[in-house]
């Protein structure tokens, strides 16, 4: 990036639990930069199923129930445990109220004895029925308070009713949780209960209901029932149909997030809503994308809530339709894909309930292994280009995609598009020096089509997809910036990301001006990227954009301009307001330029945008004598004094102590400006 480009900050609290992506690294002194001597692989952080669990028994949940708190890293379920398969009522009860984790398979139909026995789970385990064949007839399930990490999947749960409509004397539900969190309720078919069909209440977190189908029911979701204000909740995919209240009712949730929802009050049938969607108390609830068919009253808010609508599709509803206030911003938190509101009755009736297998599922659920693809040039893979493995990755893939690309130079230009998700590019070389994507595109290059390519449109690797991984190759951009001195604009892209969750694992990324550019989709959508255990190469603005960024345990490589000249800029943050944006933690910066050279950064305003607020901190980190005594300068007529720009901690001969020019974090500041911070409940993880 030459003056102009753009980017984004969250202030979003953690929970202060370890990071443990990686490990410490001896990282290479001042000048001693040798790529092939491997920093090392991160570890994964996932907790593995055992051998003998089946591959569902690794899924992990999303929306809220993914988010780290609380102590707890997502939720996973049992799948350190062991797995069993119980086929009677207290082979259930044995394992689901043992201390120790177990994934259970429910193998047929368990009749509770009393009715309305609702087992009391404990934490760490998975309980999922064996194809269509799991169903608990006249009880359920009760998590109690601090209960935690808990999948329930792929159940039938039913008929504990007594008789009478609205039931005030049994409170039998299908699911109840009182002061649980971290729990997963995932393609089950709850029914005919006498009291709810799902219970959240009295403080539980850190929940997501999914791809379920609810009905035949007087009340059907409640949740909250409490004067306090802390429940996170995500509720997608579910189909409610034939219930008459709590479709859901949420009572002073925190957090409710509420996407591709279908409700469903048939004609000619006895059961009739009184409501659908309700925001109670203190609730902010953001709906978007959901179908409302036949409903009375589809959305109501009381006056002290609020809802936000977004793509919702009203058929044949009446009376209350509500909406008003702010809530927040569910991106902020975890990635999600809309359906569109009119595909949802055909892509929930195929998709929500219990399946055959856990793994076949719709194009929008999550399926079981990860798929490899291989490539290779001399054609002894199943391609010769990574580009066309990219396009045999099919459209919203569920599940991860490994593209192993063996040891070779591949001259093209690689997009990962949005709509392909959970894609790994991973070299199979014994060094990350092996395997090499390389193009020399530029911002002023002419475009075949008319037009040149812009600084984002020069990327040798394009990413725009959520969940994307690259490890153990180079990528790089070798525009030849000498014998291009007639072209306008010598930016020259060798990676861009514009997606979230990016894991950028031992890497070379290496270019000249502009190398890595780390967007995010659009100026208000959260992009974290974790560069770790990698190598960063450049000398113009080339670690830059909105992203909240992380460059964790790696080597920055100051270098040379073109003519032979030492100058240059690590950083251009462009920050969003309220976001995080470039975090340099754990590293090294070094490079074989002149003492007094570089800046550390500096502040880009994209398209002279004053709302901005650029964050660059560089931390716990070696600075070589190329870093100037006063590293922050301006920018486009931005003064960096109006933005964030700190360091903490670093080291080497370009380190200095604190003065107005050369601001250093606080030990509180510090606290908060952790690398845990910037990923916001997200623990990057090899996969």
């Amino acid at each position: 990036m030459s003056e102009p480009h753009s980017k984004a900050r969250h202030r979003h609290r953690r929970s202060r639990t370890a990071l443990a992506v990686g490990v410490p690294l001896a990282l290479t002194a001042a000048g001693t930069l040798a790529y092939g001597t491997d920093l090392g692989v991160l570890g994964s952080t996932a907790r593995q199923a055992s051998a003998a669990a089946p591959a569902w028994a690794a899924d992990t949940a999303d929306g809220f129930a993914s988010v780290n708190s609380l102590g707890q890293n997502g939720t996973y379920g049992g799948r350190d445990g062991k797995t069993v398969t119980v086929k009677t009522q207290a082979e259930l009860e044995k394992y689901a109220t043992a201390t120790e984790p177990y994934v259970i398979v429910v193998a047929g139909t368990i009749n509770m004895n009393p009715v309305g026995k609702e087992i009391k789970v404990r934490s760490d385990k998975t309980i999922v029925g064996s194809g269509t064949s799991g169903h608990i007839v006249g009880g359920g399930f009760f998590l109690g308070s601090g209960v935690h990490n808990v999948i329930i999947r792929n159940l039938t749960i039913r008929d504990s009713y007594q008789g009478v409509w609205n039931d005030k004397d049994h409170d039998f539900d299908a699911i109840q949780m009182d002061g649980a969190h971290h729990v997963w309720i995932d393609h089950n078919d709850l029914r005919h209960m006498a009291d709810g069909l799902i219970d959240v209440r009295k403080d539980s977190t850190n929940v997501t209901v999914s791809w379920n189908k609810l009905s035949d029911n007087n009340k059907t979701f409640g949740i909250g029932w409490t004067e306090n204000v802390k429940t996170d909740i995500t509720i997608h995919h579910n189909w409610i149909r034939e219930t008459e209240q709590r479709n859901p009712s949420t009572d002073n949730a925190a957090h409710a997030h509420l996407y591709n929802n279908f409700l469903e009050d048939a004609p000619g049938t006895d059961i009739k809503s009184s409501y659908g969607n309700y925001s109670r108390g203190a609730t902010r609830m953001v709906l978007e994308n959901s179908l409302f068919q036949g409903v009375k009253n589809p959305v109501i808010k009381d006056s002290g809530a609020a809802i936000v609508q977004r793509g919702n599709s009203f058929s044949g509803t009446s009376g209350r339709n509500e909406s008003g206030g702010s809530a927040f911003d569910p991106k902020a938190y975890y990635p999600y894909t809309l359906d569109k509101a009119a595909d949802l009755p055909s892509v929930l009736k195929a998709g929500a309930g219990p399946r055959a297998s856990i793994g076949t599922t719709t194009a929008s659920t999550k399926a079981a292994a990860a798929t490899t693809l291989t490539v290779a040039k001399d054609g002894s893979g199943q391609y010769t280009t990574v580009q066309a493995a990219v396009n045999a990755v099919p459209a919203n893939n569920p599940s991860r995609v490994v593209i192993a690309v063996k040891p070779g130079t591949y001259r093209e230009t690689v997009k990962v598009p949005s709509n392909k998700p959970h894609v790994t590019i991973q070299g199979t070389g014994g060094s990350r020096k092996d395997t090499t994507i390389v193009y020399n595109n530029a911002s002023g290059t002419p475009k075949p089509g008319g037009g040149t390519y812009g600084t984002g449109g020069s990327a040798t690797v394009a990413v725009e997809a959520d969940d994307f991984q690259a490890r153990n190759l180079t990528i790089s951009n070798d525009f030849d910036e000498a014998a291009n001195q007639s072209l306008s604009g010598h930016q020259a892209v060798a990676l861009r990301t514009a997606a979230d969750k990016v894991f950028l694992d031992g890497i070379i990324v290496s270019g000249d001006q502009d190398t890595l550019l780390l967007d995010t989709a659009a100026k208000d959508r959260l992009g974290r990227v974790y560069v770790g255990n990698s190598y960063v190469v450049g000398n113009v603005d080339f670690i830059f954009g909105r992203a909240t960024a992380v460059v964790d345990r790696s080597v920055i490589t100051l270098k040379k301009r073109w003519n032979g000249t030492s100058a240059g800029y690590v950083t251009a943050p462009s920050t969003a307001a309220n976001r995080k944006g470039i975090l340099i933690a754990n590293s090294t910066v070094n490079g074989d330029v002149s003492a007094g050279s570089f800046y550390l950064g500096r502040p880009w305003h994209a398209g002279g945008d004053a709302s901005l607020d650029p964050q660059t901190t560089v931390r716990n980190t070696s600075l070589s004598a190329a870093i100037k005594s006063t590293p922050w300068t301006d920018m486009s007529g931005f003064s960096w004094k109006d933005d964030r720009f700190a360091e903490y901690k670093n080291s080497g001969a370009g380190a200095g102590s604190a003065s107005s020019n050369r601001p250093h974090l606080t030990d509180a500041q510090a606290a908060d400006q952790e690398v845990a911070d910037w990923l916001a409940g997200w623990t990057p993880s090899a996969s």
